[in-house]
C-alpha cells in the first residue's frame, strides 16, 4: 500500500491531507489523478511526512506524561460495544467486544504543515505515551492482533491524540439469585488507571492522570443493536458514572459503565415450572381413585415424588452453588411438598380404610356368636319345657312340624344380622379426607400460583422505569 496525498482548496489556497486509498478525487469538477510515486511532488511529500515524523519524536520521552509539572493530564474516554455476551451465570462473568477510545492532549506532539491530522498505525502509539489504563473488574481482557494489531492513532496539529483500541474483555460481574429466574443484573464495566488524586506522601504532580467521558453519558458507552440479542437475557439499558477508591496511599477514581439485564423466563417456564405444575396436578388425580386401589394410588405418590426430586436436581445445574434459595427453589420446594402431602394423604385414608374394615369383621363374628349362642339357648329350653309338661303327648307328624317350624333357625339369625352390614356400600364409599382433598388441593396451589407470579411478574415494569431514570 503507497501513501497517496489528498488536496483540497479552501479559497485561493490549496492544502495537502494524508489518507491511505489508491485514488485521488478532487471534490470540484477535476477529473481524479492517479498517484505517480516517480513523480518529485511525490517524493517530496512523502519527505515532508517523515521530517514532520521524525521531528515529532526528536528529543521526546515516551516515560513521561504531558504537562508533567504544570498540569493534570486528562484522558477523555468513551466506549462503542460491538458484541455484548455470553453472560456465564456459573462464573459470574461477561464477554464484552468492545472499540476502547482514548483522547488527551500532548502539546510535545504539536506540529506545522500542509495537514491538520496524522493518521498512523500501532507502530507510532509505541513510542509516544499513552494512558496504562487497565480493567478493574476484568477476569482476561484480548487485544486483537488480525491480520494486523488492531490500534488506530490519530495526532491533531495541536497536539490532541485519539487512540483507538478493539478489546475483547471477560469481566466479572456480581449477581444476586434471589430473585431466579425473574432476576435483574447490572454487570459493570470498570477500567483506570492506579493513578492517586490525593497523595499526601508523593507529589500529586507526577501522578495525577484523571479519567472523564468525552460526551454526555447517553452518548459515552453506545452498545450496536445486533450485539444486544442474547439469549437468556433483555438488555436494557447503559448507564455511566465515576467512582473513588480510597486506599492508604491515596484515592483512585475509576470509570465506571453498567449494563442492565433482565433474565428470559421463557426457557424455566418450560423446561422447570410447566413440568412441575404439571406433576402436582398429576399428583392430585389419586383423590379421584377409589381409596381400595393401593397399587395404582401407590405408583401416582411415588413416581410423582421421584419427578419432583429429578427436577430439583435438574433446575440446580445451570447455577453456581449459592448458599441461598432463589425463586425457582422456593417454587420447586412448595410443588414437592403439594406432592409429598399427596402420598401422605393416600397413606392416611388408606391407613383408616384398613382399620374400618378390621373392626367391621370384628363386630359381625361378635354378633354371628352372640345370636346363635341366643338360638341355642332358646332350642334347650323349648326342648326342656316339652319334655317337662307333656311327657304323653304323641309327637305326630303336625306337632313336629309346628315345633320345626316355631323354633328360630340359628343360620337365618345369623344371616339377618350379617345383612346388617351392607358389603357393597362399604367397599364403594369415598373416604371423607378424600372429598376434602380434591377441593383443598387444587385451591391452595392455585393461589400459590397466584401470589408467586404476581409479585414477580410485576417487578419488571419497576426495573424498567429505574433504568430510565438513571
Amino acid at each position: 500500500m503507497c501513501i497517496i496525498c489528498l488536496a483540497s482548496r479552501n479559497g485561493s489556497h490549496f492544502y495537502i491531507q494524508l489518507c491511505f486509498c489508491s485514488k485521488i478525487r478532487w471534490h470540484t469538477n477535476v477529473q481524479p489523478v492517479i498517484a505517480d510515486p516517480t513523480t518529485d511532488a511525490f517524493k517530496n511529500n512523502i519527505t515532508l511526512f517523515t521530517r514532520i515524523l521524525d521531528r515529532l519524536l526528536d528529543g521526546y520521552d515516551n516515560r513521561l506524561r504531558p504537562g508533567l509539572g504544570d498540569r493534570v493530564t486528562e484522558v477523555n474516554t468513551n466506549v462503542y460495544v460491538t458484541s455484548f455476551g455470553p453472560v456465564s451465570d456459573t462464573d459470574m462473568e461477561y464477554t464484552i467486544d468492545v472499540f476502547f477510545r482514548q483522547s488527551w492532549k500532548d502539546e510535545r506532539l504539536k506540529f506545522d504543515g500542509p495537514m491538520d491530522i496524522l493518521r498512523l498505525n500501532n507502530l507510532m502509539a509505541s513510542k509516544i505515551w499513552t494512558p496504562d489504563t487497565f480493567f478493574h473488574n476484568g477476569k482476561k481482557s484480548v487485544a486483537h492482533n488480525m491480520t494486523m494489531p488492531n490500534k488506530l492513532l490519530r495526532i491533531q496539529d495541536d497536539g490532541t491524540l485519539l487512540y483507538t483500541m478493539r478489546l475483547t474483555v471477560h469481566a466479572e460481574c456480581p449477581m444476586h439469585l434471589e430473585d431466579f429466574p425473574m432476576d435483574f443484573h447490572s454487570c459493570p464495566l470498570k477500567f483506570g488507571k492506579m493513578t492517586m488524586n490525593h497523595c499526601p506522601i508523593f507529589k500529586c504532580h507526577t501522578y495525577a492522570v484523571t479519567y472523564v467521558w468525552t460526551s454526555k453519558p447517553a452518548d459515552s458507552v453506545v452498545v450496536e443493536g445486533e450485539s444486544s440479542r442474547l439469549n437468556q437475557y433483555d438488555l436494557l439499558g447503559q448507564t455511566v458514572g465515576q467512582e473513588t477508591i480510597k486506599s492508604s496511599t491515596g484515592e483512585y477514581t475509576v470509570m465506571t459503565a453498567h449494563f442492565h439485564l433482565k433474565r428470559k423466563i421463557g426457557y424455566f417456564v418450560i423446561q422447570t415450572y410447566l413440568p412441575c405444575i404439571m406433576t402436582v396436578i398429576l399428583s392430585q388425580v389419586s383423590f379421584w381413585l377409589n381409596r381400595e386401589s393401593v397399587p395404582a394410588r401407590t405408583v401416582f405418590g411415588v413416581t410423582t415424588v421421584l419427578t419432583m426430586t429429578t427436577l430439583s436436581i435438574s433446575a440446580r445445574n445451570s447455577l453456581p452453588k449459592v448458599a441461598y434459595a432463589t425463586a425457582m427453589d422456593w417454587f420447586i420446594a412448595v410443588c414437592y411438598a403439594f406432592v409429598f402431602s399427596a402420598l401422605i394423604e393416600f397413606a392416611t385414608v388408606n391407613y383408616f380404610t384398613k382399620r374400618g374394615w378390621a373392626w367391621d369383621g370384628k363386630s359381625i363374628v361378635n354378633d354371628k356368636k352372640k345370636e346363635k349362642a341366643s338360638a341355642m339357648k332358646k332350642n334347650n329350653a323349648y326342648a326342656v319345657a316339652v319334655a317337662n309338661y307333656a311327657p304323653n303327648i304323641t309327637k305326630d307328624s303336625g306337632l313336629s312340624t309346628i315345633a320345626k317350624g316355631s323354633a328360630p333357625d340359628p343360620n337365618m339369625a345369623v344371616g339377618k344380622v350379617c345383612g346388617k352390614a351392607d358389603p357393597k356400600k362399604t367397599f364403594n364409599s369415598v373416604s371423607k379426607i378424600d372429598r376434602i382433598s380434591r377441593i383443598m388441593f387444587p385451591v391452595l396451589f392455585s393461589s400459590f400460583n397466584l401470589v408467586y407470579w404476581a409479585t414477580y411478574l410485576n417487578r419488571e415494569p419497576y426495573i424498567k422505569d429505574m433504568v430510565r431514570s438513571t
